[in-house]
């Protein structure tokens, strides 16, 4: 993984020099692995990332925001208790492994100063993040507690003394030479980086693939000293955070991979690169965890009606014979005395036939000529009554249909804040059932929270994440005269320019809002249509969401991550900038 012991060490400097004296101010806990914690030191606001999520496990300053949920969970409220208030006196790593440990001095409720230590293990799924009292190294609480019936080595249980996780016998790069190098590394064995990374504690093998390739043809002699060159740059915290694309793959790191042999993109420190690298990750996951049940619900209702517009479409087709089963009726009831029960078909003269063709008319042997004749009266009239039925089934049929598409998609852009609104929708429209939460009164009649994004001129850009937020921005909140934009046949997002005459800059730059806030996201020319709000409008009885428009003109754009996180980050800025 990147996150290594090399990658922990960068991130304990910064958070070192950062936090040091510092007072924790607030603790969050936006969703069941992460924990935000804000630390004010040297007049300057800190916030910082820990995470023991098993994929996304890691710890570093951010600077993005987070939505904590309503009422704050148990192990969130003892950290509060415990630390808020306190001075944080060190910040350190241990062993030059995936483990950092936070000291902080406060006082209890008897006044009495003591200090307690926040240890942040990120060790995959098996993270963890445990507060633990200095004096009696007993563990007061943790993120995750871990029995004896699943771990014989250690228990992480409030009242258990805490015990480290085990090292393995590995050796501390920092301390390495030539000599350990050597002693270490068997070059008739082969697989040199793996030989790495099973000697010394806390290195990935994108560290050990680095020291073998800039060794060259890896021998005794190269390989130490590429190897130590390597921990001399990192004992320096000569750092260049860097993160790398193929456009498969990303890798990220604090020092330049050659081995890659890519281009990668500079970042100013090693939390604003985690910041950019998880970006929306962890916030996906967290989605997809609250919204499964409704994915799950709108995924079933999808399938069931497309297996329905194929049972419509074949009684359509049915119902296009109308008239043949109206001639069949009419050609036997005038060829009774001809026809006898027990025959399968009968052939007769068509006389609508100006040329005087016949008919072969299939029969049930079962049935009389008479009985014959009327039921194919009975199919005409039924076939006859079920076409504009059929046809305004199938209308609609596809329409729910595109409405699943449009939920689906909005689950794959939705921030944790949008999944409410989302699942009050569908209890209005009668896909789920209501539920007695707590609170949900006052969040029907709430004003949809709308995301705002700033163009490189400084207009602002409205985007609705989820229908009610489409209905209030496009039929509320904008002017007649701001730009509206949506991606073309494809369900998304609607998108304002609160701008009469937006420049074309702004225009492309809202046009890749649409199309990243869209089923084609990861599509290149998506196309985007845009017009006036004038020109918009909500058909009656129409679904969530759904309007109709003309007057448009068609952009096309590829849609760009890297611009949409640019534009957040100027409206961050001017929310910050004091009024």
């Amino acid at each position: 993984m990147s996150f290594d012991g090399v990658f922990t060490y960068a991130i304990v400097s910064e958070l070192e020099e950062a936090l040091t004296g510092g007072r924790i101010t607030k603790i969050h806990q936006p969703s069941a692995y992460e924990i935000v914690m804000l630390v004010r030191a040297r007049g300057q606001n800190h916030k910082v990332m820990l995470s023991a999520h098993p994929t996304y496990a890691r710890v570093h300053l951010t600077n993005e925001t987070y939505d904590n949920p309503p009422e704050p969970p148990m192990f969130c409220m003892r950290l509060r208790k415990q630390l808020e208030g306190s001075i944080i006196e060190s910040v350190r790593q241990v062993d030059f492994d995936r483990i950092i440990i936070i000291d902080s001095k406060g006082r209890d409720e008897l006044g009495d100063v003591q200090t307690k230590r926040l240890i942040i293990e990120v060790m995959g799924r098996h993270s963890n993040i445990i507060l633990v009292d200095a004096s009696t190294n007993t563990i007061i609480d943790s993120l995750k507690h871990l029995p004896p019936s699943v771990n014989r080595y250690r228990t992480v249980l409030p009242g258990h003394p805490y015990v480290a996780p085990p090292t393995h016998g590995k050796l501390n790069p920092l301390e390495a030479t030539e000599e350990t190098v050597l002693k270490k590394l068997d070059f008739h064995a082969g697989k040199l980086a793996q030989q790495l990374v099973s000697a010394f504690s806390g290195l990935s093998p994108l560290f050990a693939n680095e020291a073998v390739f800039r060794a060259g043809l890896a021998n005794r002699a190269t390989l130490p000293k590429s190897f130590l060159s390597l921990i001399d740059d990192v004992r320096g915290r000569r750092f260049a955070p860097m993160m790398y694309t193929n456009g498969e793959k990303e890798w990220f790191y604090v020092l330049p991979l050659r081995h890659l042999q890519i281009e990668g993109q500079p970042f100013a420190s090693a939390s604003e690169l985690l910041d950019r690298f998880y970006f929306g990750k962890a916030e996906r996951d967290r989605v997809k965890q609250q919204a499964h049940d409704i994915e799950r619900l709108m995924a079933n209702e999808k399938a069931k009606n497309e297996k329905k517009l194929l049972k419509l479409e074949q009684t359509l087709e049915e119902a296009k014979q109308a008239d043949t089963y109206r001639l069949y009726g009419e050609l036997l009831t005038a060829h009774l005395y001809a026809a006898k029960r027990g025959m399968t078909e009968i052939e007769v003269a068509n006389y609508y036939d100006e040329n005087g063709g016949t008919v072969t008319i299939p029969l049930d042997p079962q049935k009389s000529p008479a009985e014959n004749a009327q039921q194919y009266f009975q199919k005409y009239q039924k076939a006859k009554n079920s076409l504009a039925v059929v046809q305004e089934q199938i209308e609609r049929t596809k329409e729910d249909i595109a409405y699943c598409d449009t939920i689906l998609s909005q689950l794959e852009t939705a921030a944790p804040k949008d999944i409410e609104e989302i699942r009050d929708e569908l209890i209005e429209q009668g896909y789920l059932r209501p539920r007695a939460a707590k609170g949900a009164k006052k969040r029907k009649t709430a004003v949809p929270e709308l995301d705002r994004y700033v163009a490189s001129d400084g207009t602002e850009i409205l985007v609705g994440k989820n229908n009610k937020q489409n209905d209030y921005l496009t039929t509320r909140l904008a002017h007649k005269d701001d730009v509206w934009l949506h991606v073309k046949n494809i369900p998304g997002s609607h998108v304002v320019i609160r701008s009469k005459q937006p420049s074309d800059e702004t225009l492309l730059e809202a046009a890749n809002l649409a199309a990243y806030f869209s089923k084609a996201r990861h599509s290149g020319s998506v196309p985007v249509d845009y017009t006036r709000i004038r020109y918009v409008k909500k058909p009656s009885g129409a679904k969530p969401g759904f309007v109709i428009y003309e007057h448009e003109q068609t952009l096309y754009v590829t849609p760009d991550e890297e611009l949409v996180r640019a534009m957040k980050q100027r409206q961050k800025q001017q929310a910050a900038k004091p009024s």
